[in-house]
């Protein structure tokens, strides 16, 4: 076990406030979609912090994976979009980069439900170990892990965030 400890609800409150710059910064406000399940609770609380009308989508990555022979529909959620994509403004929203293989599933599954007028990626913590051309616009931490650990974001009953560091 890694004696590595993230703050997950101080990391959510720099992500809040660097949303905040990025919604200043747009002419209309962007929809919110989480990737299944940690960006899918990020995406449902910054919704509700940031006043947003409506509810944040919601990406699954499982029918998209290049591991998908091997994981199979695995643990993802399902994918629900509650707004039309098509010429929308989106800020797809996870709580940990990696590989960019997750993201790229998902904006697979995305485009599969029309075509986004843009796409911007909002990350809790960019882990590095980049394995495809994939970057966050907007990353509130970067940590460096070896390929030996995993790094996931929890939810406890309350709301509450918090990160564990496990070995695979």
């Amino acid at each position: 076990m890694s004696s590595l400890t993230l703050d997950a609800e101080a990391l959510y409150g720099e992500l809040l406030r660097g949303m905040r710059l990025q919604l200043a910064a747009c002419a209309a406000p962007p929809q919110l979609v989480g990737v299944a399940s940690g960006g899918e609770w990020l995406a449902q609380r910054l919704q509700k912090d940031l006043g947003l009308a409506g509810e944040p989508g919601v990406l699954s990555s499982s029918m998209h994976r290049d591991d998908f022979s091997q994981r199979g529909l695995a643990s993802s959620g399902k994918t629900s979009l509650p707004f039309d994509v098509n010429g929308a403004h989106l800020i797809v929203v996870d709580d940990v980069l990696y590989t960019g293989r997750t993201i790229r599933a998902v904006l697979n599954e995305l485009f599969d439900y029309g075509r986004p007028a843009s796409v911007k990626l909002a990350v809790l913590v960019d882990r590095g170990g980049r394995e495809l051309p994939v970057q966050a616009d907007l990353a509130v931490a970067r940590v460096a892990l070896p390929a030996s650990q995993t790094l996931e974001l929890a939810r406890a009953p309350d709301g509450r965030l918090s990160f564990r560091v496990q070995d695979r």
